[in-house]
């Protein structure tokens, strides 16, 4: 897709309150809506991909992607070094000490609102990023212009499980190399990604690649891990937000089942839901018109239900 007309900035640092520096970057005309997108577990900024930023650029979105703490070339914490046995407690439900919680990635999102002089935006989350989003609106709701939460969940235990299949995988020690890093990430990917619209081993590994060269952290994936994990059951706060919402989720997921979106939009009056056959845990490139079109379609509701 062409870049013309598309004002991309570099990437960028925020400090917030704490310490905490988060990087960031922007797609688009910063007098246009904002738009806050928030990316899940171990994912950088660049894994919300660059035509779908600029597709949501295109449909009036001033867009905003940014490395949650502990990934990519935000800030990284050097103490609090989870272990695997930690990780196994906190999936079984056992009480752990955690590092941070939901509610400081929250927090974060909202400090990066602050530094851009942006005092609400529409706010998109997926996965883990859709539950950091969720306590946003919760935390913040005047801040959050609408809500869209993609292959998320409630936090509540009974439903958005993943399989267990999974969890070996992700508790395997860390690559030592790019190649095993390229190797591990791209196997990981084609197991959880969407059956129908399959982005392809080209993909993953251009991804993997350009990943380890902005710097992988175990540590921290493991700390957000513990995050996610020890989140509270939100069901009962979310019938209290008021904004448009949206969830989108695949019925094809493995790493958070279509429950999680199902119980996400039952909570939230009034928000759309939109099931995708064939879509599994990720973002297929033949589907980005669709959820341009989705998104913008709940961020003009914020304008037409205050009218």
């Amino acid at each position: 897709m062409s870049e013309v007309g598309i004002s991309i900035s570099p990437e960028q640092l925020a400090p917030l309150e704490g310490g905490i520096e988060l990087a960031y970057q922007t797609f688009g005309d910063p007098t246009d809506e904002p738009l806050l997108l928030v990316m899940g577990l171990a994912g950088h900024l660049t894994w919300w991909d660059d035509d779908l930023c600029r597709l949501l650029a295109h449909a009036g979105f001033f867009v905003i992607r940014f490395d949650n703490r502990d990934i990519g070339r935000s800030t990284r914490l050097t103490h609090e070094h989870p272990t695997r046995r930690m990780l196994v407690k906190a999936f079984l439900g056992r009480k752990v000490r955690v590092p941070y919680s939901m509610q400081d990635l929250a927090e974060d999102a909202a400090g990066l609102l602050d530094h851009l002089g942006l005092p609400a935006a529409h706010v998109v989350g997926i996965s883990m990023g859709g539950m950091i989003a969720q306590t946003l609106a919760l935390a913040h709701p005047k801040r959050v212009l609408s809500l869209t939460s993609i292959m998320s969940t409630t936090g509540r235990r009974t439903v958005g499980w993943q399989d267990p299949k999974l969890l070996p995988r992700l508790l395997k020690p860390a690559p030592r190399d790019v190649e095993e890093y390229v190797a591990m990430n791209r196997a990981f990917w084609l197991l959880i990604g969407s059956p129908q619209y399959p982005l392809g081993d080209d993909y993953f590994t251009a991804r993997a690649r350009q990943t380890w060269a902005r710097g992988t952290n175990p540590a921290g994936v493991m700390r957000q891990m513990l995050a996610v994990l020890t989140q509270p059951d939100r069901t009962h706060e979310l019938r209290s937000l008021t904004m448009p919402a949206l969830v989108i989720h695949g019925l094809q997921d493995r790493m958070v089942h279509v429950s999680g979106g199902r119980a996400t939009a039952r909570a939230i009056p009034g928000a759309e839901l939109l099931l995708v056959q064939g879509m599994g845990h990720d973002l297929p490139t033949e589907l980005f018109p669709h959820f341009v079109e989705a998104i913008r379609r709940v961020a003009d509701r914020n304008g037409a239900d205050q009218g």
